[in-house]
């Protein structure tokens, strides 16, 4: 079974930084695409940001953090980050970090995700 973990969120200023991450166990780490996605009060989950299976060479960010936040894998430590610059106070949300259920895959679809982590809440001050 699949376990992740997230860690690494807080309360931060608007234009500051915050690193998540998420650490996994359970199954081999390399071949699975990983994913964030964000829940704020009042709207739908939506898909942040998505890193590739294995060398995690293609990336995918929503249109809202492009050139803000960046994910990055690292097999040898089975995580996945989610380095977050010049926040904004609508970045507030609980993060969650997410595994696509099938090795290999490039969807981005949030059905074809079965693990997911237990959150943890970035809150943005104006």
């Amino acid at each position: 079974q699949v376990q992740l973990v997230e860690s690494g969120g807080g309360l931060v200023q608007a234009g500051g930084s915050l690193r998540l991450s998420c650490a996994a166990s359970g199954r081999t780490f390399s071949p699975y695409a990983m994913a964030w996605f964000r829940h704020a009060p009042g709207k739908e989950r939506e898909l942040v940001a998505w890193v590739s299976a294995a060398s995690g060479s293609v990336t995918y960010y929503t249109d809202s953090v492009k050139g803000r936040f960046t994910i990055s894998r690292d097999n040898a430590k089975n995580t996945v980050y989610l380095q977050m610059n010049s926040l904004k106070p609508e970045d507030t949300a609980v993060y969650y970090c997410a595994q696509n259920r099938r090795a290999y895959s490039r969807s981005v679809d949030r059905s074809e995700y079965d693990s997911w982590g237990q959150g943890t809440q970035v809150t943005v001050s104006s």
